[in-house]
């Protein structure tokens, strides 16, 4: 008798607005009615895309990686990149769907920002990170709309924030050099200006992302400026001619990664490359602060984003997975782990948002002095606490798979490849770490987060949530009484330091709006899941201050420095 062997039944993906009930419950939280079912007919339609069809696709092209050709049959120069097939789509349904569009047509005022952010949540995890180039388009469009550059506006703007894919462009963003890395203002890219009162920039720009974006902002000195980062310009290109050929630039290679391989990213040769200035000829970086201001919290929304996808795969693969006599969906150990990843998750979700929330009031208007120092402390904030829950997060989505999680044919390690870019593009955890400690510098932010906690807290009625409350107000409170101490020793101290002070205060804020967000599902939908995550948040590491002063002992670990004790 022919006995049939055995196939375990792969995990699915329904639709994933419908299925996502944190994305649905917060959006019936903050937005008023009329708006949520305005816009509600969009999010149903591309959750049904990004769970059925855009993620079968992306399953198909898995393979499939950028194709530079530098030359052609006749030894012409050409740097031509053809995209895989999943992205060639994904341009046309950004597009139409206006996933940067939603954030400049101005039909729900404050709440543009969180509908946008919505669709790009949702198009992220099917996409393979086409939401890298839509973040600096994002960031571009704003960038030009605060310079006031008429000529750069007119131009540019829509464009940029088109529905009609025959006219939408992506942005660059084109800072990144060998010599600095983070530190921009070590780039060694020159704009000299030519006979015809045009400014031409040469050099190499060592790692440009979406390097077929139609246009990009880069930074170059033009040649009579100081050093350092006042010394450098925000130049506005356009890549490429009327015929599509490259203008005056080279690609010298595409970048081969650990992830985010579908995301063409390019080693690019600027040879004479025509610039023009976006807000002058110095103080460069801090002229492009728009546009990384907006770029973090993309990668934080599509941090969440990858979370809330390798989540969905891992339970709907546990009610199909059968071992020792039950599903492990029925097994208290594995549910205990889904738990946990669940708790991380919706952290994330609602500290993202809650960024988001602010960034729409800032730009309709709507927002206090102490609350717009509070949102340049919590972008910074929010992406390093985002991208190091999507690590831990993806990694253990892959073992809840068990050796299919390994498989790479199954299309999960992909995930944890991907996550790990979230804690290294638009600044690494340490680089924003003391980038929070600058933003400390300007208008008391700490007095207006402990305010938010404190008024999330008292929401609280439910004894337990109350009780995963306090746990907000200690850790924060704790993060204070040691940058006090920090400040007393040095810098030093304050900077060794840096990493655990700002994951304390995202990770207190993230566990107060869980509890915010718990009490109001409680009374408004009867539904005490968002509770039990906001409980099991705060039963996880909150506050990760140490109190111990700074000692050679950090030097001696980080150098491998012998150490002589004396008695």
């Amino acid at each position: 008798m022919d006995i049939e062997p055995f196939n375990q039944p792969p995990p699915v993906l329904g639709n994933q607005y419908e299925d996502d009930r944190v994305l649905r419950s917060y959006l019936r939280r903050v937005l008023p009615p009329e708006v949520l079912a305005e816009i509600e007919p969009s999010l149903q339609a591309l959750g049904e895309l990004s769970g059925g069809e855009l993620y079968q696709m992306q399953l198909a092209d898995r393979l499939n990686e950028p194709i530079l050709t530098q030359w052609d049959a006749w030894g012409n120069r050409i740097d031509r990149i053809e995209l895989t097939p999943l992205w060639q789509k994904a341009e046309r349904l950004a597009a139409e769907f206006g996933v940067v569009a939603a954030a400049y047509e101005g039909k729900y005022g404050r709440f543009d920002r969180i509908y946008q952010f919505a669709l790009a949540y949702l198009f992220h995890p099917s996409t393979d990170v086409y939401t890298c180039p839509l973040a600096m388009t994002d960031g571009a469009a704003r960038t030009l709309l605060l310079s006031g550059n008429r000529e750069l506006i007119d131009r540019a703007i829509p464009h940029l924030t088109s529905r009609n894919p025959a006219q939408f462009w992506t942005s660059g963003q084109w800072m990144t050099e060998s010599t600095g890395g983070s530190d921009v203002g070590l780039s060694e890219t020159v704009a000299k200006l030519g006979r015809d009162e045009t400014w031409q920039l040469h050099g190499r720009k060592w790692f440009t992302s979406a390097a077929t974006s139609q246009m990009t902002l880069a930074l170059a000195r033009p040649e009579s400026n100081p050093s350092g980062g006042k010394g450098l310009a925000l130049f506005y290109l356009e890549t490429f001619d009327a015929h599509g050929r490259l203008q005056n630039m080279e690609i010298l290679r595409l970048k081969e990664k650990l992830g985010t391989r579908k995301l063409p990213t390019a080693e690019i040769m600027l040879v004479g490359a025509e610039g023009i200035p976006v807000y002058g000829l110095k103080n460069g970086v801090r002229n492009i602060v728009p546009m990384l201001h907006l770029t973090r919290t993309w990668n934080s929304v599509t941090a969440a984003a990858a979370m809330r996808r390798g989540l969905a795969l891992a339970r709907d693969f546990a009610r199909k997975r059968v071992a020792f006599g039950a599903p492990l969906s029925e097994k208290p150990l594995h549910v205990d782990t889904l738990a946990g990843l669940q708790a991380e998750t919706e952290a994330a979700f609602h500290l993202t948002f809650y960024v988001v929330e602010l960034m729409g009031r800032n730009e309709s208007g709507d927002i206090s002095e102490a609350e717009g120092h509070l949102l340049r402390l919590l972008t910074s904030i929010n992406k390093l606490t985002t991208g190091r829950q999507a690590i831990a997060v993806a990694s253990e989505v892959l073992e809840a798979h068990g050796g299919a999680g390994y498989v790479e044919d199954t299309g999960l390690p992909l995930l944890l490849r991907d996550a790990q870019v979230f804690p290294i593009w638009e600044g690494t955890t340490n680089v924003l770490a003391l980038d929070t400690l600058r933003a400390l510098r300007h208008g008391n932010p700490l007095v207006a987060l402990g305010e938010k906690i404190q008024q999330c807290v008292r929401a609280a009625r439910e004894a337990r949530l109350a009780k995963a409350g306090q746990t907000a107000i200690f850790a924060l409170d704790h993060a204070r009484r040691w940058l006090d101490t920090a400040v007393r020793q040095g810098q030093p101290a304050l900077e060794a330091g840096a990493r655990r002070f700002a994951l304390t205060l995202g990770r207190s804020l993230a566990l107060a709006l869980l509890v915010e967000q718990a009490q109001w599902s409680l009374d408004v939908e009867g539904d005490g899941r968002a509770r039990a995550a906001a409980i099991r948040f705060a039963q996880s590491p909150i506050d990760l201050i140490r109190d111990d002063e700074y000692l050679d002992d950090t030097m001696a670990l980080a150098n491998d420095t012998p150490i002589l004790m004396v008695e």
